[in-house]
């Protein structure tokens, strides 16, 4: 038993501390705006993997995965090394509509830290390339002391009611959480409407638009 929570204990302590490296340096460091994005696939049916490159709001599926980056950033050279991207990533179904079974960060010094969590296809990003402007971070500003609220009189305490806003619409309740219109939740069906793939690698779906690639199992 003490073995094994010595074991967990140095599996998850390098996780903690790239999540800790990246809160405390992460919006202090410059970076560079880069707009391609590189990655590896990887098929753990047929073990085969595969680089790919996609543009910067670009859809490019891998198996039955649609990927689109949308931010790719790195850092110069007199940075600690630090490269990430925002990624999307939404699966074919078998009636040829897509769900939303990914959306984050992605780290490529830590590819376990925020990984896509699929039983067929596994995609980590490896390099950020092709920009060249750095993004310079403005300097820290020094903490403002907060002054507290004014306290109101009881008796005009009384006389406001949070929940009025409330009343004049039965569909609104005080303290809902505001949603944006199109904003689909993790798991919810994707519009109709997805952009078609630029490049597709071990397509699953016949058709789809876009350049196809794949070579066959190796003899």
């Amino acid at each position: 038993m003490r073995r094994t929570l010595l074991r967990s204990a140095r599996l998850v302590r390098p996780v903690v501390l790239a999540a800790a490296t990246f809160a405390v340096t992460g919006a202090q460091a410059d970076k560079i705006k880069n707009p391609t994005a590189v990655f590896a696939g990887l098929d753990k049916i047929t073990g085969r993997i595969i680089n790919f490159e996609a543009q910067v709001d670009e859809t490019v599926q891998f198996g039955s995965l649609q990927l689109t980056a949308r931010i790719c950033y790195s850092r110069p050279d007199y940075e600690n090394p630090q490269t990430t991207t925002f990624l999307e990533v939404e699966e074919v179904q078998t009636d040829n509509k897509l769900k939303r079974v990914f959306a984050g960060w992605m780290f490529a010094a830590s590819p376990g830290l925020n990984a896509i969590e699929h039983p067929v296809y596994d995609v980590w990003l490896t390099d950020c390339k092709g920009g060249k402007d750095i993004i310079k971070t403005p300097p820290e500003q020094d903490e403002v002391e907060e002054v507290p609220a004014p306290q109101l009189p009881d008796e005009l305490k009384k006389t406001i009611n949070p929940q009025a806003s409330a009343k004049g619409d039965p569909k609104k309740k005080a303290g809902a959480p505001l949603r944006l219109p199109d904003a689909a939740p993790s798991g919810a069906p994707i519009p109709d409407a997805a952009p078609v793939p630029r490049q597709r690698f071990f397509p699953t779906n016949p058709g789809g638009g876009g350049s196809s690639y794949d070579p066959g199992p190796r003899g």
